[in-house]
């Protein structure tokens, strides 16, 4: 899950982290309050979980109320590369003496946290590290062993940090390390970190990604979701309990297993087909997780046709075919339906798909004619969205 920026310092924050003094606002009434209380000259910043926001001009600073409202107006329902900004953050306009870039991101090759710090601060570090890669210390921290003064100390004098803030560096990184771990993050980056002219650090922007299956354990950040700005496929089908990813293709795609489905996404691409979706109904799956699957395949306007590919193990291919059977009869779908059982039951929901003869609806005994035969129906089948 990202957070917004000011969600992330909010989190920072929490750990002794100095972030510029800042409210959020949904209206250019509350902007004006929020300036009222923080004081001109302020920030005004889009919240959108995307980078590049000032190139954009989604970050404008205000000098007084006039150019406050003028801003805040502008900025608050832009599109910033495909998102629409709901909020901004006022935050304290800040004198600048240096930027710093640092990050805490998993590493999975490494299997451990990776910190990053450079003096490169307030811009792209992937730019960074294209440019100038000797600009970037990295260090991989034994997850067993925990971030330790040491660790702090060689960074800073690896990423050439001034030598009266290599201590303060060192502790700004102990406590970001403490919030990655804290908080199940998977990302935590302070790009730019500040060096005011009286020789302080200050996060001025954040990013947080926190690990989604571990929100359980933080009631807090979990409360930060903002399920206005998440994807209606997705979040309808974690209402569901279905593992769905939405892709940018118009064929849809349905499996039990991860395995599974990513073979079959393998072979509608090399069909010549480009998968709309990621979806996986378990292992186990009953009659009623493949109405809800259908549901929420169905939900995407972009999907022309669809693809079934179980393969019954403790799945049983007849539920499945109840689960269809039942799910056409709930939704009635207008695209065809390509449907390969292989496996526990198989002949038995087969036969339950033939006597239901639903309309639509076409068996394949295997997996590369099931996916030559999607790709086919979707070239002849116009969208929902184009209908």
């Amino acid at each position: 899950m990202d957070l917004l920026e000011y969600q992330g310092k909010q989190l920072l924050a929490a750990r002794d982290i100095p972030v510029p003094p800042g409210r959020p606002a949904s209206t250019v009434e509350e902007a004006v309050e929020a300036a009222g209380t923080i004081g001109y000259p302020c920030v005004v910043k889009a919240q959108v979980q995307i980078g590049g926001r000032g190139k954009l001009g989604g970050i404008k600073v205000a000098a007084d109320e006039e150019q406050l409202r003028t801003h805040a107006q502008a900025i608050l329902g832009m599109d910033i590369r495909g998102l629409t900004v709901h909020e901004v953050l006022i935050e304290a306009a800040s004198e600048i003496g240096a930027e710093y870039y640092t990050s805490v991101v998993f590493d999975r090759s490494a299997k451990a946290p990776l910190i990053l710090l450079s003096t490169k601060g307030g811009m792209d570090i992937e730019q960074v590290a294209e440019d100038d890669p000797g600009a970037i210390a990295s260090l991989h921290v034994d997850p067993m062993l925990g971030f330790q003064e040491f660790h702090g100390r060689r960074l800073a004098f690896e990423a050439g940090i001034d030598a009266d803030l290599v201590r303060p560096v060192s502790v700004m990184l102990a406590k970001l390390y403490d919030a990655f771990v804290s908080e199940d993050a998977m990302l935590v980056e302070i790009n730019p970190l500040i060096v005011t002219p009286e020789r302080e650090l200050r996060a001025l922007d954040a990013k947080v990604t926190l690990d989604d299956s571990a929100l359980y354990r933080h009631p807090d950040s979990a409360a930060f979701r903002n399920l206005s700005a998440e994807d209606p496929q997705e979040a309808m089908a974690k209402e569901r309990g279905l593992t769905y990813v939405k892709l940018d293709g118009d064929i849809g795609i349905l499996g039990n297993g991860a395995g599974l489905v990513m073979s079959t996404l393998d072979l509608v691409a090399q069909a010549g087909g480009a998968p709309a979706n990621f979806l996986d109904a378990g292992g186990g799956s009953k009659a009623d997780a493949i109405v809800a699957a259908v549901e929420v395949i169905l939900s995407d306007q972009k999907v022309r046709a669809v693809l079934f590919n179980i393969f019954g193990g403790i799945t049983r291919c007849d539920e499945v075919a109840k689960g269809l059977i039942e799910a056409f009869e709930r939704v009635q779908p207008e695209v065809p339906f390509v449907v390969r059982l292989d496996g526990t039951n198989d002949v038995e929901g087969r036969r339950l798909l033939a006597e239901a003869d639903l309309l639509n609806l076409f068996v394949e005994e295997t997996m590369l004619g099931a996916a030559e035969r999607v790709v086919e129906l979707a070239a002849a089948t116009p969208s929902l969205e184009a209908r």
